[in-house]
């Protein structure tokens, strides 16, 4: 049980017995200060994480929350993992550098309420807001290689390159909320290798079995408002991979543009046309 307040974590805190609790009061914090991890769970069954607001700090970490080792291959259907109002964060409060937030490799865990946050503002009132593209800096909020995961309210935003990145199979999201980074100073600066700007749920080209259902992504590039992310959501066209409603928007009156929902499907959220949707995919 962690009280309100924040504890510096300078090694991660393991956790390696099934069924292991670990609740937040008040939004506890865990503020990963000397570049490790925060938190790291084995591939073992029945674990509940909940309540945590988890920063990033100034130095560097590959990933601020794991479950389970890369690799995991244990079958935990009958008593899976949970995660649950579980915030990150990366810049605002302090600098932070992150490559990933959250690294799920265990099988058939399950999110509810997730926010994985790389800052797009800070606390105005003290005239340092540990913002930038070069100052509070994070490639990806969340990764998914196991299998069988289920997220229910998974938010993720501003991230400067793939905000999801999913390698697992028969995954499922319900409900997914994501705005695009405010701040790649030029579309040169926000390319995937020759693809214009880093969608913002990825899909692995290798998946045969995917569900998500209502999935809405923002454009609102307001260092470039010409830069033009090709597409919000890419993944693998099979009968087994399937999205449902799914909503772009290009915020205030177009702020750069998303010139496709999913793959090459749908029109562009652009100023002028700043609302697209999409009833279902494939």
């Amino acid at each position: 049980l962690l009280t309100p307040g924040i504890y510096r974590i300078r090694e991660p805190l393991r956790i390696d017995h099934a069924g292991t609790v670990v609740l937040g009061l008040g939004l506890a914090t865990l503020l990963a200060e000397n570049g490790s991890a925060a938190i790291v769970v084995a591939d073992v069954p029945g674990v509940a994480i909940a309540g945590l607001l988890i920063d990033a700090g100034p130095i560097e970490t590959p990933i601020l929350v794991q479950v389970g080792p890369r690799g995991a291959r244990r079958d935990h259907s009958r008593n899976p993992t949970l995660l649950a109002d579980l915030f990150f964060r990366v810049g605002g409060a302090t600098v932070g550098k992150v490559q990933t937030c959250l690294e799920i490799n265990s099988h058939h865990v399950i999110g509810d309420h997730l926010w994985i946050w790389r800052a797009d503002h800070g606390d105005r009132e003290t005239g340092r807001v540990y913002v930038g593209w070069t100052e509070s800096t994070a490639d990806q909020g969340l990764v998914v290689n196991g299998d069988d995961v289920t997220l229910h309210g998974l938010f993720v935003e501003h991230f400067q390159k793939y905000q999801v990145t999913w390698n697992g199979e028969r995954g499922r999201t319900n409900f997914y909320q994501c705005e695009l980074p405010y701040d790649p100073p030029s579309q040169r600066a926000y390319m995937a290798g020759t693809t214009r700007g880093w969608t913002a749920y990825k899909v692995a080209d290798t998946v045969t079995a995917h569900d998500a259902t209502g999935l809405g992504i923002y454009a609102n590039f307001t260092a470039d408002p010409t830069i033009v992310l090709e597409s919000a959501i890419e993944a693998p066209r099979r009968p087994g991979v399937r999205f449902a409603s799914i909503t772009t928007i290009s915020l205030g009156t177009g702020q750069g543009t998303i010139a496709h929902l999913i793959n090459d499907a749908g029109a562009a959220a652009r100023t002028g046309a700043v609302r697209q949707t999409l009833v279902r995919y494939p």
